[in-house]
């Protein structure tokens, strides 16, 4: 797999969810706060991060740079994926359905998120199973890596993309 380089890309990053969590100490409640965070330059390229702080912006800004550097390259033809694809992470489960124009983006939440910041216009999508945001985006993220176009898959049997539709 190709490494990209996140500094070449105009990324826009999106905070999918914010949890936070307490810790009881002798004093009494410790706070502390979980960012999941998607970034995407909205032509392809999108990656998830997920960041821990004491403090909220903390917590935001280290997710997204642990979302900068888990950034992978997704087929997008027409504004849309070139097959559907059902993929599964912990009890989180997503399909992904390519759609025609002027459909546009029929998703919840989280799979909305990483959808929109690759740049997919028109899809249909249904989170099933777990509605843990974490689970979700990840299988998402999955199941978009599972995508292969036909210039990919010609590549991959020594062959021409016209030779593959035959």
């Amino acid at each position: 797999m190709e490494k990209i380089n996140p500094s070449e890309l105009d990324l826009k990053e999106r905070v999918v969810h914010i949890n936070r969590v307490a810790k009881v100490v002798k004093g009494g409640r410790r706070f502390s706060f979980n960012a999941i965070v998607v970034v995407g330059d909205g032509k392809g390229h999108v990656g998830i991060g997920m960041g821990k702080a004491n403090e909220l912006t903390s917590a935001i800004s280290k997710g997204s740079e642990n979302a900068k550097k888990s950034l992978v390259r997704i087929p997008v033809i027409n504004g849309t994926i070139p097959h559907m694809v059902i993929s599964k992470y912990g009890a989180g489960k997503v399909m992904l359905k390519p759609a025609s124009p002027g459909t546009g983006v029929i998703a919840g939440g989280p799979v909305r998120a990483v959808v929109e910041s690759a740049g997919i216009n028109n899809i249909l999508t249904k989170s099933m199973g777990s509605a843990n945001p974490q689970n979700v985006v990840k299988a998402t993220i999955k199941g978009l890596m599972e995508l292969r176009d036909a210039v990919n898959v010609a590549q991959e049997r020594d062959k021409q993309v016209k030779e593959i539709f035959e």
